[in-house]
């Protein structure tokens, strides 16, 4: 049986296409898809609008890009500005700017410098990202996360317009994992086996398991070791 290449979807200029079925999506410039797209590569370089889900095994993207639905993938690269209206679903981000998710957000591995709204559920297996603006999440639970502020360099000066206001902090109502690493963190409660609490935290409420390092200078409510 001859198995049926699929379509490619090229958009130049200032231009759309219909959503559906692809090998490869291209969009250079200003693009809009009109509904559910499904691709092996989906890059955009520019300003990129999908008007529904969009699910891609690699997605590289540069620019904006708004998906007003779940987006969905294996593998992706972000540099530049990324909002989504649904669910993210993937195993690899690597994000270079400012990303936000209006629903809960599933990776094995998030990673990237920059900062995140994500109104849901942050779950991950594992979490590296240097904040040059705010991290927020409603709740965090992951195999292991660190946080740090990024180092001032060329990257931050390219993007201050992107982050004036915000203090690069991380907030979270809950914190829970393995190995728990943070910096520059609020968040009501933090639980986890391995808990370091660095500079810059305020937090309510510490659990551990087997072991906890403080900060001098860090704000804890109450500490406490759980488990046997």
């Amino acid at each position: 049986m001859i198995k049926k290449q699929l379509p490619d979807l090229i958009i130049n200029g200032v231009s759309g296409g219909s959503g559906g079925n692809y090998d490869r999506v291209i969009i250079e410039g200003v693009g809009k898809v009109t509904s559910d797209t499904t691709s092996r590569v989906f890059k955009g370089n520019g300003l990129i609008r999908v008007n529904g889900d969009l699910t891609a095994d690699e997605m590289d993207c540069n620019g904006t890009m708004n998906v007003k639905g779940d987006l969905r993938f294996v593998t992706m690269k972000a540099d530049g500005m990324l909002e989504i209206k649904g669910r993210l679903h993937g195993e690899r981000c690597n994000l270079n700017g400012l990303m936000k998710v209006q629903g809960d957000c599933e990776l094995e591995e998030f990673k990237g410098e920059g900062g995140f709204t994500i109104d849901g559920l942050l779950s991950a297996g594992q979490v590296d990202f240097r904040l040059h603006g705010s991290g927020k999440a409603r709740e965090i639970g992951v195999e292991s996360i660190v946080i740090r502020q990024a180092n001032i360099g060329v990257w931050s000066k390219l993007w201050s317009g992107i982050f004036p206001k915000f203090k690069p902090e991380l907030m979270a109502g809950t914190i829970e994992g393995d190995n728990i690493d943070l910096e520059f963190t609020s968040a009501d409660i933090v639980r986890g086996n391995k808990v370091i609490i660095g500079k810059g935290c305020s937090i309510g409420l510490v659990e551990y398991r087997s072991e906890l390092i403080l900060h001098p200078g860090v704000v804890i409510g109450k500490e406490e070791k759980i488990g046997g």
